[in-house]
């Protein structure tokens, strides 16, 4: 793939979301421009020419040719082509002779094979050793363009997928962060003055924005990342355990307290602790929590002496404490306290341009992790992606392309296997159909995440979205139930009945 120059005629690009056509020669790339090349081979020299005039005529796209494999396997050692269009009868080096030496050299080079003493056992060696596809002499021109048009829109896939990776790489410096939009950078330079400081950091946003992964941003770039970061789910626990499970007790506190117990600020001592949905902290816990970021101590239940404490404070919250503060459910000092530095992550509307990355990073885990290698998006689903409307962020993105890997049939996954199911409200059930041609494990694993999905949204539906309804109707508690409705991508607004007008 070389870079266009400047002064060259107009020229067939791989564009980054755009399939090459050969009506349409000329293709905008937001990563700059690339000249789509191609090397002729065959040692008949009236069909070289012939074939280099109807691809330049049609495609005005880089051409070179070689009249012997020997003179191509030259040619190749200083440019490479992206795709090689070869005979395969020819003295010396063969057209699969050369195929098997290109592919084992430069394994990203296309090869279309050509024969005029074509049988199907020639075809059959040549896809098996890695040909893209195989024309037979005499061939019909249209054929042969409708092949060469389909190999270039798969090489325009992969440039794609290939672009998308490296902007990945890029991002090693903010483990689990993906995107380089704007409002992302700006966390980025958040982070990165902030990580290596003791400030308390007040991390904001809506569901599913990323407040978590920021905070171990935070954490694994300062110098505490030597101890692991303790998170506490602050709605998780009923009041009277969430204080023992913070500060500790003696043993003989209260009833059933027959040992020592070690809070969580103990067991972030020297480390970072991250509240988690702070704005859910009681009232009596959060006068005992400012008590512990003014003076740096904790009391254990039962016990008269403080314990000092070198622990670094992050809070987290999609809620507005602004208005829990007017209405007296969240205390003011303690707000400024937790305040002092502010990270807003933005909405996924708010960085659309991170999509196609996102989904590509996600593309990737979710295929390893489930032993499918080798997935890719067909041409227009990231476009699918970038218009949809994301209400639950980028866990609801993560969800929509790990159902996706585990729906695919085929390698390429296309914008129905990422369709949002019909009215938003309920997924279809699921059933067995289709399922005995997977491995066993991840057949199950298909099914179970189609019941689960299923049967959440169904249980949200019967309760017009409250959650806690949905969750006794399920024999769940609350917290368990909202843990499986963000593993989902579900929000409860989708299922409030509106209100009669």
């Amino acid at each position: 793939m070389k870079s266009c120059p400047k002064t060259a005629p107009p020229i067939m690009t791989l564009a980054g979301d755009d399939c090459l056509s050969a009506d349409q020669p000329n293709f905008s790339c937001p990563e700059g421009e690339f000249v789509a090349a191609i090397l002729i081979v065959d040692d008949d020299r009236d069909m070289l020419s012939m074939l280099e005039r109807l691809i330049h005529k049609k495609y005005h796209c880089e051409v070179k040719t070689a009249p012997s494999g020997e003179a191509a396997w030259q040619l190749l050692a200083d440019w490479q082509p992206d795709l090689v269009l070869t005979d395969i009868k020819m003295p010396g080096l063969d057209g699969l002779a050369l195929l098997q030496n290109i592919k084992a050299q430069y394994p990203a080079i296309a090869v279309i094979m050509m024969s005029g003493y074509g049988t199907v056992d020639s075809a059959i060696a040549a896809l098996k050793n890695g040909a893209y596809d195989f024309i037979q002499k005499p061939f019909d021109n249209a054929h042969l363009l409708h092949t060469l048009q389909r190999c270039l829109e798969h090489l325009c896939l992969l440039e794609k997928n290939r672009r998308l990776q490296s902007r990945l790489v890029d991002q090693e410096a903010f483990p689990g962060f993906t995107g380089a939009s704007a409002k992302i950078k700006e966390v980025y330079g958040l982070i990165g003055r902030l990580a290596d400081t003791d400030v308390t950091v007040l991390l904001r946003g809506e569901s599913g924005t990323g407040k978590e992964l920021a905070a171990r941003a935070l954490h694994g770039l300062s110098a505490r990342n030597k101890k692991p970061m303790v998170t506490v789910n602050c709605p998780a626990l009923p009041e009277h355990i969430l204080e023992s499970e913070l500060f500790g007790y003696v043993r003989g506190a209260f009833s059933g307290a027959i040992h020592d117990k070690k809070g969580l600020f103990l067991e972030a001592n020297g480390s970072t602790l991250l509240l988690d949905e702070i704005g859910d902290l009681p009232i009596a816990l959060q006068t005992k929590l400012l008590r512990v970021l003014q003076e740096k101590e904790i009391m254990p239940l039962g016990q008269t002496k403080s314990l000092a404490v070198d622990v670094r404070v992050l809070a987290s919250t999609n809620q507005n404490l602004e208005e829990k503060m007017r209405l007296g459910l969240f205390r003011e000092d303690l707000f400024y306290r937790l305040n002092v530095v502010t990270i807003t992550m933005p909405p996924l509307r708010n960085r659309s341009e991170d999509i196609p990355a996102l989904a590509q990073h996600f593309l990737a885990a979710f295929a390893k992790e489930y032993n499918r290698d080798g997935l890719i998006f067909a041409a227009d689903a990231v476009p699918a992606l970038v218009k949809r409307h994301w209400q639950g962020n980028v866990r609801e993105l993560q969800n929509v392309i790990k159902r996706a890997v585990l729906l695919a049939d085929d390698r390429t996954i296309s914008t129905k296997q990422l369709a949002e199911p019909e009215g938003g409200a309920s997924n279809p059930r699921p059933t067995t159909e289709n399922l005995h041609g997977l491995p066993y494990n991840l057949a199950k694993q298909r099914l179970v995440e189609d019941f689960s999905a299923a049967y959440l949204a169904d249980a949200l539906q019967q309760n017009g979205g409250n959650v806690t309804a949905a969750a006794q109707a399920s024999g769940m508690n609350r917290q368990a139930f909202q843990k499986l409705m963000r593993r989902f991508g579900l929000t409860a607004e989708k299922f409030r009945t509106p209100p009669n007008k």
